[in-house]
């Protein structure tokens, strides 16, 4: 029998003490106000993880600003004072069933399909993601082509993610995770063929991730010591989930390696698949990779809901914390039922139809 210990060991993340590896992944539930506010609904939706065992949760992606982050409709903002306000319910909520909350702040740039404040998208240059917006999010047919982010529109960006650190920080929250990862803006910069900049920001790897670097920087020093500071980083986007770094183990080394100097306290991968190798000509997972060359503790997200493999991944050293998603959605108490060898249900595909909100069956008591 699999030996699951290594899923029950505390572990201190940056000023974060958590009472084991398990956390929740961060992911879109669009179950906000129209005008971004946290809900009563969501607190309930969260406290549920907290109470099922999870040592940390990672919040859906939350708006830093006002101008082009939003990415769906009704999703969450922290970019004004009575957004973060709204969050403190939540965050008081998984306090007290003994978990800990990270506030994940993403820019959706040219990956948006939904923004209340104004009609337009922006990213690194005027070229539109692949693929078709997800209806499941309120999306539907091609994404526009975004205008190309000025070099004044970038030190807003930088400011906004800091002034929703500490927003983050004034509702309480333990951290946050800065959104590098999945298509949003700063993968965005990361990707050769979104990002066809001539400038500081585009061309190399080192160009390229810049931008997220400077705002690890940034907010990193904002908040000081005492908030948990990391960033969440993929290969593969919602527009191209077959993507992969044409550098392959040596774009790894320069992303990571940049990454992990900003003072950030970890690095969260997420792949189809956290145990598989991370490119065709490398046998590492990206999560070995991350934990290789930024030399933080690492999250580690893709497939994980088999204990045997999420333990796996945590004994041999290649991640810190294993994070859940769609497993957790199908057990939103997961770490109990794997500490009293009890059997997993089965995902109800209808916690993404018509729409992937938070449903009421979703808010029982477990």
């Amino acid at each position: 029998m699999t030996d699951y210990s290594p899923l029950w060991s505390p572990i201190r993340i940056g000023a974060t003490e958590l009472d084991n590896r398990v956390a929740l992944a961060p992911m879109t539930r669009i179950s906000a106000t129209e005008d971004g506010h946290a809900t009563e609904r969501m607190a309930s939706y969260y406290r549920n993880f907290a109470r099922g065992g999870f040592g940390l949760l990672i919040t859906e992606g939350i708006y830093p600003d006002t101008a082009h982050s939003q990415g769906y409709h009704f999703q969450p903002g922290i970019a004004t004072e009575g957004q973060a306000r709204s969050w403190a319910n939540v965050v008081d909520g998984v306090h007290q069933a003994g978990s800990r909350i990270f506030a994940q702040l993403m820019h959706a740039g040219a990956q948006s399909q939904g923004n209340r404040y104004v009609t337009s998208s922006v990213g690194p240059s005027a070229v539109a993601p692949k693929g078709e917006q997800l209806g499941f999010y309120r999306g539907e047919g091609p994404y526009p082509v975004p205008s190309a982010i000025t070099l004044s529109q970038v030190k807003e960006i930088r400011d906004g993610f800091v002034t929703a650190a500490l927003r983050a920080q004034q509702a309480g929250f333990d951290g946050v995770e800065i959104h590098g990862a999945n298509g949003y803006l700063l993968d965005q910069f990361l990707t050769d063929y979104l990002n066809q900049r001539d400038d500081r920001y585009g061309g190399s790897a080192e160009n390229r991730v810049r931008l997220a670097a400077e705002i690890c920087h940034d907010v990193r020093e904002a908040v000081g010591p005492d908030m948990t500071v990391g960033i969440r980083i993929s290969q593969s986007k919602v527009s191209d989930t077959e993507h992969k770094w044409s550098g392959g183990v040596a774009e790894a080394e320069v992303i990571f390696g940049t990454l992990g100097a900003t003072g950030i306290d970890f690095v969260h991968t997420t792949e189809y698949r956290a145990a598989e190798p991370a490119f065709a000509d490398a046998e590492e997972t990206l999560a070995a990779l991350a934990k290789r060359y930024s030399g933080v503790p690492v999250i580690a997200n893709g497939k994980l809901d088999d204990p045997d493999t999420a333990a796996s991944m945590l004994a041999d050293g290649s991640a810190d914390v294993v994070a859940l998603g769609k497993g957790a959605l199908a057990n939103r108490n997961w770490p109990h039922l794997v500490r009293n060898n009890l059997e997993f249900g089965e995902l109800d595909p209808a916690v993404f139809a018509p729409l992937a909100d938070v449903k009421d069956w979703e808010l029982e008591d477990r």
